[in-house]
């Protein structure tokens, strides 16, 4: 059963979370399948954008409650590994070639945000909630952290990343996560109107104009992207294993308060 679904048309690929009875929430299957359709997108180039948005009421839940349970009994390798793959997702997206656009049409947490984050461009409905809520779990953002840093800089992650607090679009809109924000009737029709942008320009200079911002800032100017996410999942699979992370994914799944609070 496929976890996404993917339209073409007129150069324009439209690719969406199909799990919407999740709220389009990550697990292994929907990582490696998303994974597997960007790399081929990115091999393309009779493509002039990509728009990614979720089924239903949500963009993306982030974890999917099964998959949390699957890893918080694995082994810090596994769960080394399974955040490697979750970080190979987000560089796939964030280095794919052509331009992205990210139609944010509802909530978006965690690996949500890591998503929007790793688009050019962000247009999300006015209902649409967000969160990196990580840390009222024991853990940390950190597959996604490069790419949400630099799409919000480092105080703003400051203060999101520490306190786990849920805000809204207008937030969203002022710290630099999405781009515009407009009523959820009228999504689709922003969405046209930033591609008719992108068509109004030369195919080969969009995509030599991202490169170009890519090569001369944030996170990708002078590091190496496997030593950042080898050191990411690293973090993220010691904490998952530590029985601070343990108390906050078992808290999570039996619906209570961790021993912290």
């Amino acid at each position: 059963m496929s976890h996404i679904h993917l339209d073409i048309d007129q150069g324009i690929a439209r690719l969406a979370l199909a799990r919407p009875e999740l709220h389009n929430a990550f697990d292994d299957a929907l990582i490696a399948e998303l994974t597997s359709t960007l790399e081929e997108l990115a091999s393309r180039d009779d493509l002039r954008a990509l728009v990614l948005t979720g089924q239903g009421s949500s963009f993306s839940a982030g974890a999917d409650l099964n998959w949390m349970r699957r890893m918080a009994g694995a082994s810090e390798a596994g769960n080394r590994d399974d955040a490697l793959r979750l970080a190979a997702l987000m560089r796939s997206l964030r280095q794919m070639p052509l331009p992205t656009i990210a139609r944010v049409n509802g909530h978006a947490f965690g690996g949500g945000v890591g998503l929007v984050a790793c688009c050019d461009i962000a247009i999300c409905a006015d209902r649409a909630l967000f969160g990196l809520t990580e840390t009222r779990l024991g853990l940390v953002p950190a597959a996604i952290s490069p790419h949400v840093i630099d799409a919000i800089g480092a105080r703003q992650a400051s203060r999101w990343f520490l306190t786990g607090e849920r805000f809204d679009a207008a937030q969203a809109l002022a710290m630099g996560l999405v781009h515009r924000i407009v009523p959820a009737a009228e999504l689709d029709a922003a969405i046209d109107e930033q591609i008719a942008h992108l068509r109004a320009c030369g195919p080969v200079a969009v995509r030599e104009a991202k490169a170009l911002v890519r090569r001369l800032s944030g996170s990708d100017a002078g590091n190496d992207d496997h030593t950042i996410d080898a050191d990411n999942a690293a973090l993220i699979a010691r904490l998952r294993v530590s029985p601070e992370g343990q108390e906050g994914l078992s808290a999570f799944l039996d619906k209570r308060k961790p021993g912290w609070a």
